[in-house]
C-alpha cells in the first residue's frame, strides 16, 4: 500500500477528507491534520444562519447575520473583489459592510459587534480602512471615527493628523477642529506635526488668519520651525494675495538654512508674476538658483509674464533671451506673452523680428501665440500682409539653406 507508512509507524489520525489512495479494495489510510475550527462568523456567501446576537449594557446591539445568496449583483461583485490575502475577520466585516442597510441599525452597533466577536488586532482595523478608502465607500469616515474610540485601535497622535487631512481634504473644518479638541481631552499634546496640519488645512480653504493663529502656536512649543510649517504658512500668505509677507518668511528661512520646496518658490514666483511685480518675481527668481534648484521652462515663463504685465516689453525680451541662453526651451505660453508686451505697446515690427528669430532657429509658434497673433492682426487689419511677409520669409531662409 503506497505511503501508508512513516518510519515504520503507521498514521492512525482519521482525517475523513484526506484519502491518500483510491483502491476501494483497501482500508483507506488518513492523513490525522486536525481540522480547522473557523467560528461560525467567519462562513462564506450562502449561509443563512443567525451568527451572532450581541448586546451593550443598554440592551442595544448588532443582530449578525452572515450574507445570504440573494444579495444583489453589485454585492456579489464587490465582495469578490476582496483582496485574497485579507484576513478572515476582516472579510467578514466587509461583507457586512458590502451588504449593510439602515434596516439593520446603526454602522456603529456593527462595528461594535464586529469588536466584540472577533477580537480584531490594529493591523485588521487598518486593512479594513485601507479597503474602504481603495473603493471609495460612503462609510469610511464613520470607520476610521470609531476606530478612534476603540482599545484595539491602540489610536496614535498620527491617527488624529490623518483624520484632520482628511477632514482639510474635504473642507469640513469644523469637523477637524473637534477632533483637535476630543483629541486634547484624551490626553493627547498637540505637537509640531498636528499643527502644521492644521495651519494647512486652513490655508488652502483660504482662511488665512485661522492659519496664522496655529502658526504662532507652533512658535510657541519653543521647538525649531520645519521646512513643512515653514511652507504651510508661506502657502496660507500666497493664497490671501500678501506675496510679500510669504517672502519675508522664504527669507526667514534661509536665514535659518532651511530650504524650502520648489513648489513654494515656484507658487511665490506666480503669484508675483500675476499681478506684475517684475521686481519680486526676479528677486525669487534669483532666489531659487541660489538655493540649488535648477530652473524649468515654466518658471522661466512667469519671469517673463511679469514684466510683460508691468508693461516692461523690453525686459521681457531680455529675460526671454536669457532663458534662451541657459539652453531652456521657451513654452508657446512664454512666446504669447512676448508677443502680447509687443502688442501692449503697438510694436509690430519688434513682433516680426522676434517671430523671424524664431523661425530661423527652428522653433515652431504654437496655438496659443498664434492665437495671440491673430486676433492683433484682425485688430491691425494687416492679416495678408503679414502673411506675405512671413512666407517670403520663409522661402528666402528655405534658399539659403
Amino acid at each position: 500500500m503506497m505511503a501508508t507508512y512513516c518510519y515504520n509507524q503507521p498514521f492512525n489520525f482519521y482525517y475523513p477528507k484526506c484519502s491518500i489512495t483510491n483502491d476501494v479494495s483497501k482500508k483507506p489510510v488518513y492523513f490525522g491534520f486536525r481540522k480547522r475550527c473557523f467560528d461560525s462568523v467567519l462562513v462564506g456567501v450562502g449561509t443563512e444562519e443567525v451568527v451572532k446576537d450581541v448586546k451593550d449594557e443598554n440592551g442595544k446591539g448588532f443582530k449578525w447575520i452572515e450574507v445570504r445568496k440573494d444579495i444583489t449583483k453589485e454585492q456579489k461583485q464587490a465582495i469578490s473583489e476582496l483582496p485574497f490575502g485579507m484576513a478572515n475577520r476582516c472579510k467578514a466585516l466587509m461583507r457586512q459592510i458590502i451588504c449593510f442597510s439602515a434596516e439593520k441599525g446603526s454602522i456603529y452597533d456593527l462595528l461594535k459587534t464586529w469588536v466584540r466577536i472577533m477580537k480584531p488586532t490594529r493591523a485588521d482595523w487598518l486593512s479594513v480602512l485601507k479597503e474602504l478608502s481603495t473603493m471609495g465607500h460612503p462609510v469610511y469616515l464613520e470607520v476610521a471615527k470609531h476606530a478612534l474610540l476603540e482599545e484595539s485601535f491602540e489610536t496614535s497622535i498620527r491617527d488624529y493628523t490623518k483624520m484632520i487631512h482628511y477632514y482639510g481634504k474635504h473642507n469640513l473644518l469644523e469637523d477637524a477642529e473637534n477632533l483637535l479638541t476630543l483629541m486634547k481631552q484624551r490626553g493627547f499634546f498637540c505637537d509640531q506635526v498636528i499643527l502644521t496640519t492644521m495651519v494647512h488645512i486652513y490655508s488652502k480653504a483660504g482662511h488665512h488668519d485661522r492659519a496664522k493663529e496655529y502658526f504662532e502656536e507652533i512658535k510657541l512649543l519653543g521647538e525649531p520651525l520645519d521646512k513643512r510649517s515653514y511652507g504651510s504658512m508661506i502657502m496660507a500668505y500666497i493664497r490671501a494675495g500678501r506675496p510679500e509677507e510669504g517672502e519675508s518668511l522664504l527669507q526667514e528661512m534661509e536665514a535659518h538654512e532651511i530650504c524650502a520646496g520648489s513648489e513654494v518658490y515656484k507658487a511665490l514666483l506666480r503669484a508675483y508674476s500675476m499681478i506684475g511685480n517684475a521686481e519680486g518675481a526676479q528677486r525669487v527668481f534669483d532666489a531659487i538658483q541660489l538655493a540649488g534648484i535648477t530652473p524649468d521652462d515654466k518658471m522661466c515663463s512667469l519671469v517673463v509674464n511679469a514684466y510683460v504685465v508691468a508693461g516692461q516689453s523690453q525686459e521681457a525680451l531680455t529675460a526671454f533671451e536669457n532663458t534662451r541662453k541657459a539652453g531652456i526651451k521657451p513654452t508657446d505660453k512664454c512666446i504669447a506673452s512676448v508677443l502680447v508686451a509687443f502688442e501692449n505697446e503697438s510694436k509690430i515690427n519688434s513682433a516680426l523680428e522676434f517671430l523671424i528669430d524664431l523661425e530661423r532657429d527652428g522653433i515652431m509658434v504654437g496655438e496659443e501665440a498664434s492665437t495671440v497673433l491673430a486676433k492683433w492682426f484682425r485688430k491691425l487689419g494687416v492679416v495678408e500682409e503679414v502673411e506675405l511677409v512671413l512666407r517670403d520669409f520663409a522661402t528666402n531662409h528655405h534658399q539659403i539653406n
